[in-house]
């Protein structure tokens, strides 16, 4: 079953983006050459997407693969597939990596196991806080202004064969 998703770079440094085409090539099991363009957000540092199509779960792996390298900042989606969840992982320096599933129209969906677990392990006044972090509202407020920054960005386009 194939899927196929997101990879956005907000901010790496130079010295790594090869190591980050070529982990995204391995997951992907062909070539990747990204187009890296300066991050305003972080001077010094660049910034690159591309769309995938590869079997259902690369998300993950891709997310794993970038995860390597602690001082990236990325996201990686992937679209739901029939039988499987869409979700949607990102990493921050400090935060470390989040991951949720994805509704068709790209909400944040909380299961019933997560919510029981949330709420019977933690006292009242620490639930508002807890939900923002299972929705990942921390990663989205640190990575909103690197995304702000991308719009109009190029988008390279990837396709597994076969």
């Amino acid at each position: 079953m194939s899927t196929r998703g997101v990879v956005f770079v907000h901010s790496s440094p130079t010295a790594v983006c090869p190591h980050v085409e070529w982990a995204i090539s391995g997951v992907l099991g062909s070539r990747v050459a990204l187009q890296w363009t300066p991050q305003p957000a972080a001077p010094g540092q660049l910034r690159a997407e591309c769309t995938w199509m590869a079997p259902a779960g690369s998300g993950g792996a891709l997310a794993g693969a970038l995860r390597a390298w602690p001082m990236l900042r990325f996201e990686v989606t992937e679209e739901p597939s029939h039988g499987v969840d869409g979700e949607r992982f990102c990493y921050v320096p400090g935060l470390g990596l989040w991951s949720g599933r994805t509704s068709a129209n790209g909400d944040i969906v909380v299961g019933e196991d997560q919510l029981r677990a949330l709420v019977s392990g933690v006292p009242p006044s620490q639930l508002p806080t807890r939900v923002q972090e299972l929705l990942g509202s921390p990663w989205d407020a640190a990575l909103e202004p690197f995304r702000l920054a991308g719009d109009g960005a190029p988008v390279t386009w990837l396709h597994q064969v076969g």
